[in-house]
């Protein structure tokens, strides 16, 4: 009866790993389709039935958007303005999110509870506001005014607040009775137990300040300060039809960001799993 029951009782495990193994395999068919048609010679992705397989791989497509198009131009202003908003972010999200979560001083639980309500009002209903508030620093087609929206975030603040509030307090006052002051407690005590958090928080910061469309359009009038999403935007106009080129265009705006989930992935998936238990 035991050796039946065996078998059954991993019949769902099976086909739940099986579920998750087809769903994932069928999810990598668009990015794979897109990285074959990047090397594919012109007009080949729009035959039918569509191809698969480059039959004669070219790099005509990269060479083109890098030096007729000048595309590496736009993704240095992405990787400028996408690295600095990241580490930048981290450092102002951090200290916040801690002194909340860890700090005592008046009014913390009402000014953070007015800030997580700041949540549920929609990006796009603050961009006029801030668009005036930018033009008014005199930001206005300058780097600083995309990158100073995303410097401090409400989302950022409670993420590192909910896991900080699990570092012991014993900890934090054993540190200051050994004579450590608050920055001091702050870079060798409490950075090192939130890096899995932080790890998540710079990967989905950098993720949409890179992919970030509407903003940096907003701000930015000329067109050598572009950013590689509003480069390319610009081009599907241009060269609609020309699909091959528009897919190695997409190859090199999602590369960057899969090369830091890759390399994060470890603590991404710690801070995000552990999150989810505090």
């Amino acid at each position: 009866m035991s050796g039946t029951a065996a078998p059954r009782s991993r019949r769902p495990s099976i086909a739940l790993h099986a579920a998750v193994l087809v769903f994932g395999a069928l999810s990598l068919v668009p990015l794979l389709w897109m990285l074959s048609a990047s090397f594919m010679t012109t007009g080949e992705a729009s035959s039918f039935p569509p191809a698969v397989i480059p039959h004669r791989p070219t790099l005509i497509h990269y060479r083109d958007l890098f030096g007729r198009l000048a595309l590496g131009r736009y993704a240095l202003n992405s990787a400028l303005i996408a690295v600095v908003t990241t580490i930048s972010s981290l450092a102002i999200n951090s200290a916040a999110g801690y002194a909340f979560a860890k700090l005592r001083f008046k009014g913390r639980d009402r000014t953070f509870r007015a800030m997580a309500a700041g949540l549920a009002i929609p990006v796009q209903v603050a961009m006029l506001p801030l668009f005036l508030l930018v033009k008014g620093l005199g930001l206005v087609n300058n780097y600083g005014g995309v990158i100073i929206p995303g410097l401090a975030s409400i989302f950022g603040i409670f993420l590192v607040r909910q896991y900080a509030l699990a570092i012991p307090d014993d900890l934090l006052d054993a540190a200051r009775m050994d004579g450590a002051g608050e920055l001091r407690v702050f870079r060798s005590i409490v950075l090192p137990t939130i890096q899995p958090v932080l790890a998540t928080l710079a990967l989905w910061t950098f993720l949409a300040t890179w992919n970030d469309f509407m903003w940096p359009l907003i701000i930015l009038s000329d067109d050598r300060k572009y950013t590689l999403p509003v480069a390319l935007a610009g081009l599907v106009g241009e060269h609609a039809q020309d699909v091959e080129l528009m897919m190695a265009g997409a190859v090199i705006t999602v590369l960057p960001v899969l090369v830091l989930f890759l390399f994060l992935q470890r603590y991404f998936v710690e801070g995000v799993t552990e999150g989810s238990v505090k």
